[in-house]
């Protein structure tokens, strides 16, 4: 009986046939997969050999293995048990366990961008995400996309409440598309007009799951650790859920985009204007781009407004990085929801008479980040302390300087260095920012006196800067924008991925 007991245990706990009694092992229901019958009138599969059955009954149970640098693996373990009554208890024991995990999805609605990064993205699925699927009883319907916008589109006019998740199979582009299109459903059903820059936007109770296909694969690498396929996958099936801020980007109360990762003018936006003329180049116009845009060194003038996240328990310095049950993001959205109904009972001060700071100068860049934007190439990414659901964001602005410091920046972000620890570059944690470009100030008088009267005397007012009043573009997560004037604003955990966050790996330590 007491045997028997131990079935029911949270833990499923096993030990290796070749290896001592010390070593162990241990798996949460939450990360098995699935379990079956092993065959017991043949042979089955362990550690990579073709063995003979010593013992008549056994079941196999599939689960997650973590690997190094935060990838998971599909693991086998099989148990052979002398009394077949035994087996079947633990068998079915396990499956109502794993019956009970409400949140595994189910039915997944899946979009294939079979032309992201090097065109596998159709081939990725199929060999390393559908078997999967398959393997933890998981329905599928595929759409693979032959335009732009499709899947967003689709999303507008699909019924997704049949659905327990989308999934997207590309890059950073695929996931903006059903983002967008997630978001815009759910607004349009709640009635929230999308062009109110102040609206109060609903979050999606749908989640979104990212398998990896694309050229940088930054979301992904920046909420998993990691762009592998097969540990995506894993993550969808065991049913994780991570909150995940997101920005609107606002022109005269038309709304231009999301953004989920990088927003950046200057710089950043030189380099994906520049690289959009040179599709033919392939992957290699970024760097080729990068080399350009770095030579070029242009500069923009203009005038940055913002209002700190003050409800926020971190700062962009503070060398805390988001991480797997992040108690950043949980205090900060608790702290931001009672602010938000201080100010709805009137107890506190409104948008109107909040404490605005105004920045003006000539900047290389100015980059807003709602993650870290970690990618293999930059493992920390462009604001390494950036959380990804504290409902801000981190502004980050890089004033006019020389090649040779803005090239000791830009090669701080492979190290492990400080990257904002140079006097020519400011960083603020901020839930809201406007933008004015000098060239738009100097055309648009009643826009400039607009901006006067809220956040007092502007860019122009000053001498004349020796840079020319040109505009650049803003990179918003690779998507160039039409305007260069604009007005953000974060959401706080507006969307949910089938993903927990980077978690804690003290093995690889500066590694990860």
């Amino acid at each position: 009986a007491g045997r028997h007991r131990d079935v029911a245990r949270v833990l499923l706990r096993f030990f290796e046939s070749n290896v001592a009694f010390t070593d162990a092992c241990s798996v949460p229901i939450s990360e098995i997969i699935t379990v079956e019958e092993a065959d017991t009138h043949g042979k089955h599969h362990s550690s990579g050999k073709w063995q003979k059955m010593e013992k008549p009954f056994a079941f196999t149970v599939h689960c997650v293995q973590r690997a190094r640098r935060h990838r998971w693996k599909w693991a086998q373990v099989t148990f052979c048990c002398a009394e077949e009554p035994l087996c079947h208890l633990w068998l079915h024991t396990l499956q109502e366990l794993l019956g009970k995990l409400a949140s595994r999805p189910k039915h997944l609605l899946v979009f294939i961008n079979p032309f992201g990064g090097k065109g596998h993205g159709k081939r990725i699925y199929e060999r390393k995400v559908a078997p999967l699927f398959t393997l933890a009883s998981i329905t599928t319907e595929v759409i693979v996309t032959e335009r732009a916008n499709q899947a967003k589109e689709s999303l507008y006019e699909i019924n997704i409440d049949k659905y327990d998740g989308i999934v997207c199979v590309g890059g950073d582009g695929m996931f903006s598309e059903v983002l967008h299109g997630l978001i815009g459903r759910t607004q349009r059903n709640a009635g929230v007009d999308q062009n109110q820059p102040r609206a109060a936007l609903v979050p999606s109770p749908v989640r979104i799951g990212i398998i990896p296909a694309g050229s940088t694969d930054c979301v992904c690498f920046s909420t998993v650790g990691t762009n592998d396929a097969e540990t995506s996958a894993l993550h969808i099936i065991v049913g994780d859920s991570l909150p995940m801020d997101v920005s609107s980007v606002h022109h005269n109360s038309t709304l231009l985009r999301y953004s989920v990762s990088l927003l950046g003018y200057g710089f950043y936006g030189d380099i994906i204007k520049d690289s959009e003329r040179k599709r033919w180049m392939g992957l290699i116009r970024y760097d080729f781009s990068g080399v350009k845009t770095f030579f070029s060194h242009h500069c923009y003038e203009g005038t940055v407004s913002f209002l700190p996240a003050r409800h926020t328990v971190g700062s962009p310095r503070d060398r805390k990085p988001c991480r797997a049950g992040c108690f950043v993001c949980r205090q900060s959205k608790q702290q931001l929801e009672e602010e938000q109904k201080k100010s709805l009972y009137g107890l506190e001060n409104t948008e109107e008479v909040e404490e605005w700071k105004v920045v003006c100068g000539k900047f290389l860049a100015i980059n807003a980040t709602n993650m870290s934007c970690a990618c293999p190439r930059s493992p920390r990414g462009l604001s390494p302390a950036a959380h990804l659901g504290d409902g801000s964001s981190d502004l980050i602005l890089i004033r006019k300087c020389s090649r040779f410091n803005f090239l000791r920046f830009l090669v701080r972000h492979t190290n492990q260095y400080d990257q904002f620890d140079f006097a020519f570059v400011e960083v603020y944690r901020v839930k809201k920012f406007q933008f004015l470009s000098k060239h738009v100030e100097d055309e648009d008088s009643d826009l400039k006196e607009r901006g006067k009267m809220r956040f007092g005397p502007m860019c122009s007012d000053a001498p004349p800067c020796c840079c020319a009043a040109s505009n650049s573009s803003w990179n918003c997560d690779g998507e160039i924008l039409s305007s260069s004037s604009i007005e953000v604003r974060v959401h706080c955990q507006l969307v949910r991925l089938f993903a927990r966050g980077i978690e804690e790996d003290p093995k690889e330590g500066a590694d990860s």
